[in-house]
């Protein structure tokens, strides 16, 4: 029954949340849900300096929700797979290379930038902090968050290439800053013995190539099944089954989650909607079905984000440690594009400013804070929580909101190519 009044919760506040934002701001849904629920914290804070019942109620649901486990380990796999499933994977394939380099070089050298600047300014602030700690800060931090990004890009009005180029990204690299930050805990855990760097790469190859595979796989045997049958309730059934089996199979072989899902949504997507449509009105409402899922699981998500801040406790030099992080995340972003940007820039002729298009794009989201809120409790926990949340917002709120006037100020309209 508890559980069952935290989502009643949620669910409540996300609707009237979202009727506000629809009725009124009219706000892209991510950024509005998020601005209203950050100030209907505040409101609440200001109440419970006169009467705290309404901030202790809703105190004791919020801890009663592990945040980490729900994102990680049920939301994301669903938000990934439905991203993906709509995501043309002929295009993909195109621009394979810029966006595996974008996911993959570029979240490796992210990680170390943001370490190293992290160590000086925690230094310069007096908050004495391993470097190893700051790299782990940088590994949770790097990933440009896929469930902000593609609802942006949506309405950015992007040439259709530069689009692919930074959905992919984010489809990708949060599956391979995952695996970065689960590396780099294990080690300053002790919770592997050996530390060496075959290990730690092996490590990382099984999590990045076993739950490509899977999700491939995961995603043709699905595609191959649904060619069989013309149902749609079996079809939707699955499309579930395929989510929560590939993440639960991916758990227990010990792959990357995340990137299991974006496969097999790729896959699922391309083998159905592109090569061979489902029967009848099958195509229409499987994609009408995940478009829901998608929509209300962003809504959840976005206003829950708004709600935890009830839970941090902000001491001024972590709060001067995340204003000083918010530009050099900027920077550090756009230094970690510009080898791979540097090295297709010819080969697939990118669009002007296509660096700082892709740096503003870089949104933080949930999972930075499901993967900070995942760290063992200690000094180093709540400094990188206060910090990452301060980062988090001021990427959906300002970088969110101003996304689009950049991308028009920056684009001549004629541009329609890559």
């Amino acid at each position: 029954m508890y559980y069952y009044e935290i989502a009643t919760y949620l669910v409540v506040l996300s609707a009237l949340f979202g009727f506000v934002n629809a009725r009124w701001l009219r706000l892209p849904n991510t950024i509005g849900l998020m601005a209203i629920a950050l100030i209907f914290t505040l409101l609440l804070q200001v109440v419970g300096f006169y009467d705290d019942t309404l901030v202790s109620k809703e105190l004791d649901l919020l801890r009663g929700i592990n945040f980490e486990t729900l994102l990680l380990d049920i939301m994301l796999s669903f938000l990934l797979f439905a991203g993906a499933m709509h995501t043309d994977l002929t295009q993909l394939k195109s621009l394979r290379k810029p966006i595996l380099a974008f996911a993959s070089v570029g979240v490796l050298i992210s990680t170390v930038l943001i370490g190293i600047c992290t160590y000086f300014v925690l230094g310069a602030l007096e908050i004495a902090t391993p470097l190893l700690h700051c790299l782990l800060f940088g590994a949770l931090i790097s990933p440009t968050d896929p469930i902000a990004v593609l609802g942006l890009m949506r309405s950015a009005k992007a040439p259709q290439k530069l689009e692919i180029k930074i959905v992919g990204e984010s489809l990708f690299n949060d599956g391979v800053g995952v695996v970065v930050f689960v590396t780099l805990l294990a080690i300053i855990t002790g919770d592997t013995s050996d530390t060496s760097l075959l290990t730690v790469g092996q490590f990382f190859i099984r999590e990045v190539v076993g739950g490509i595979c899977l999700g491939v796989a995961a995603g043709w045997i699905c595609a191959k099944a649904m060619q069989q049958i013309d149902s749609l309730e079996t079809e939707v059934m699955l499309t579930i089954a395929l989510v929560m089996g590939g993440t639960g199979l991916a758990a227990m072989m010990e792959v990357s989650a995340p990137l299991a899902m974006v496969m097999a949504g790729l896959v699922f997507g391309d083998a159905h909607f592109k090569r061979q449509p489902l029967s009848g009105d099958s195509e229409h409402y499987l994609e009408v079905f995940w478009r829901l899922i998608d929509e209300i699981l962003n809504t959840l998500l976005f206003v829950l984000i708004g709600l935890e801040v009830l839970l941090l406790t902000f001491e001024s030099r972590f709060i001067y440690a995340g204003l000083i992080m918010i530009p050099l995340l900027w920077l550090c972003r756009y230094l970690s594009l510009a080898l791979p940007i540097a090295l297709y820039s010819r080969q697939h002729n990118f669009v002007p400013k296509t660096n700082l298009i892709m740096t503003w794009a870089g949104l933080r989201g949930g999972i930075s804070i499901a993967l900070v809120l995942s760290l063992p409790e200690s000094a180093t926990r709540e400094l990188f929580l206060i910090v990452t949340y301060i980062v988090v917002v001021a990427s959906i709120l300002f970088q969110g909101l101003t996304l689009a006037p950049l991308i028009r100020h920056l684009i001549p309209e004629d541009i329609n190519h890559d």
